[in-house]
Formats: C-alpha cells, structure tokens, sequence
C-alpha cells in the first residue's frame, strides 16, 4: 500500500502482477544474482535468461532494465506467481542496492521507503 512515507521513482511495463516490499538488490550476471538474492530481496538487474532463474524463484520480485511482456523475465515471472516489472530503461542506476522498495507489478510502479527505520515484517 503506497502512504505518505514513499515517493514514486521509476515505472516500466507491467508484466506480472501482484505487489512487492523488500530490499532492492541490483546484480548484474546470474552468479552474482544466485549468491546474493534471498527471499526479502526484489532482484534488479538489465534482463534476466534462464541462468537466473534460481535467483528469480528465491526474491519477492523482479525488475528489468529492457524486456517487453515476452521477455524472459515477465514469462517465468507470471508463471511463478511474482510480480514483474521490464523495460524500466535505468532501474539498475536509479535503484541503490540495499534501497527498500515497494513495487506494483500491476501498475509498473516502484516506489522507495522515505522512511529511514521501514520494517517489512
């Protein structure tokens, strides 16, 4: 639920929907995705190809900088139940690692906690 505590940062196409909070982790190749993401984590990364599927199977949500609804991305993101969010263009740059996010699958919006002591739990 977006409140007073979060402003709105980037939008992409929405490819899988459904609603996300947890921690922003930017990655860049698919060991680096499958060592670093765990299940509090929203993985953000330039596009995703199945080496990444671990990865994409262990986070709450996926972000991409490029894809469309046929991407790699959005197809095993909607047959995981997750929500997805492609073509973002620059999510990895203006998304920090370790950022508490909350993203809407459905609407193609990311949002950022303002909230310094956010807890998700």
């Amino acid at each position: 639920m977006v409140n007073k505590n979060m402003k709105k940062i980037l939008s992409g196409i929405p490819a899988s929907p459904g609603k996300a909070e947890g921690i922003a982790k930017t990655v860049f190749n698919p060991e680096e995705a499958i060592n670093e993401i765990t299940e509090n984590d929203i993985l953000v990364t330039p596009m995703t190809d199945p080496n990444f599927v671990v990865a994409m199977i262990k986070a709450k949500g996926i972000i991409t900088d490029f894809g469309g609804m046929l991407c790699h991305a959005a197809l095993v993101a909607r047959e995981l139940g997750k929500p997805c969010i492609v073509g973002t263009k620059n999510a990895t740059k203006v998304i920090q690692n370790g950022q508490k996010i909350l993203m809407d699958g459905t609407k193609g919006e990311i949002y950022i906690f303002e909230e310094e002591n956010y807890d998700f739990r």
